[in-house]
């Protein structure tokens, strides 16, 4: 459990503080001394007390090209304590146990108003390297040098500043290394299921990839009463891992022979699959995943995207199989509303989420949270700040 702050004398001032900086694209991160500025309108600055690396912080890491940019400080999923707030921030005060989330929720727009849409009109999601309302930075090296935001949140420093609108208040009885799962890919899987699908009970799901958000989505359809979800991976391994949450059939998809994939989940849905959804971000699998679920109700929902590629369909299969082919981002979850429900259900231990939480590092062994990710060892390693 996370403990209020009190007398609080960094309030309006720059604090002093590390962070770990990604300078050159796919080397080490640095961890360095960094000046972080006061929060201005609208505005929190978060104490961060965990966080962990997500392979999305791995891409930027790595990319050489736009919209990637160096120098950074990147890491979304985070849990912290609110150390100070801008003028006009009234949803939270010092002390409040908080998660960054990247996607913004601005309680204000037609979209964040609507239960309908988790898509805000005011602020609309991209990758930018600052920090939200306006095209800067709060983040300084010792040599006054800018550091680019990453995501709205950077949570890879013991401070960090983040918009309101990307900023959710939570329960302070939550475990901070169960708090980070709430603020990406396990919270988006869980959503797609939940809420996006809106998976029925009895019905059968199949789950193409089965990393972080793959065996979320297995964890909220089992959560929905699913009867049968079909785990497809390259990896065998992953069927005994998917057993924890939920998966009850798996699918080699090396090893299906001269049967493309959509045939043999055909064959074991007896027609297709309710549900299909695709969390690698693979074009190919995406039209997998359609070709797999069934007629006239079937559901593919797709949670990862390939930069620059296109789908194509032949316009009379969509008009004669009549199924449904939709984005989730964040599991059109809303961060405000539904993360909280999300928290209190893993508190009432209706969620099984501990089990994603793989390892867990000090601050200083970041880089080692990067290897295991990329070793394939870890689905989820929380970094502690100061632990």
């Amino acid at each position: 459990m996370a403990e209020k702050s009190s007398n609080n004398n960094t309030a309006g001032k720059p604090i002093r503080c590390r962070a770990a900086i990604a300078r050159i694209p796919g080397e080490p991160l640095v961890i360095e001394e960094v000046l972080v500025a006061a929060p201005k309108p609208r505005e929190v600055r978060i104490k961060i007390i965990c966080t962990s690396v997500c392979p999305v912080d791995v891409t930027f890491w790595r990319s050489e090209h736009p919209p990637a940019i160096f120098p950074r400080i990147l890491g979304h999923e985070a849990m912290g304590v609110v150390e100070s707030v801008g003028e006009g921030v009234h949803e939270v005060v010092e002390g409040d146990t908080v998660i960054p989330i990247f996607l913004p929720d601005c309680g204000e727009c037609t979209d964040c108003l609507s239960a309908k849409s988790n898509l805000c009109s005011n602020l609309t999601f991209s990758i930018s390297p600052w920090i939200g309302r306006e095209e800067t930075s709060r983040f300084t090296d010792i040599n006054g040098e800018t550091l680019y935001h990453f995501l709205f949140v950077s949570s890879f420093s013991e401070y960090t500043v983040v918009d309101i609108a990307h900023v959710t208040k939570i329960d302070p009885q939550t475990p901070p290394d169960r708090a980070c799962l709430f603020t990406c890919g396990v919270a988006a899987g869980l959503g797609a299921a939940c809420k996006r699908a809106n998976v029925e009970a009895g019905t059968s799901v199949a789950i193409f990839g089965l990393g972080a958000i793959g065996l979320a989505v297995a964890e909220g359809a089992r959560l929905c009463g699913a009867k049968k979800i079909i785990g497809v991976d390259v990896n065998p391994d992953k069927f005994e891992i998917g057993k924890k949450f939920g998966v009850t059939d798996f699918v080699n998809s090396r090893n299906c022979g001269d049967k493309p994939v959509s045939e043999i989940i055909i064959e074991m849905t007896d027609g297709g699959a309710d549900y299909c959804f695709e969390c690698v971000g693979s074009t190919t699998l995406v039209h997998e995943a359609y070709a797999s679920c069934r007629k006239a109700w079937g559901k593919t929902v797709v949670l990862g995207a390939e930069p620059g590629a296109m789908l194509t369909f032949k316009s009379y299969e969509v008009l004669d199989k009549g199924k449904i082919l939709m984005g989730a981002l964040f599991g059109g979850l809303k961060p405000k509303s539904d993360i909280p429900i999300l928290i209190k259900r893993y508190m009432n231990k209706e969620l099984q989420l501990d089990e994603f939480v793989t390892h867990e590092v000090n601050f200083n062994d970041i880089n080692k949270a990067f290897g295991l990710l990329l070793e394939g060892k870890s689905l989820r390693c929380v970094i502690w700040m100061n632990k």
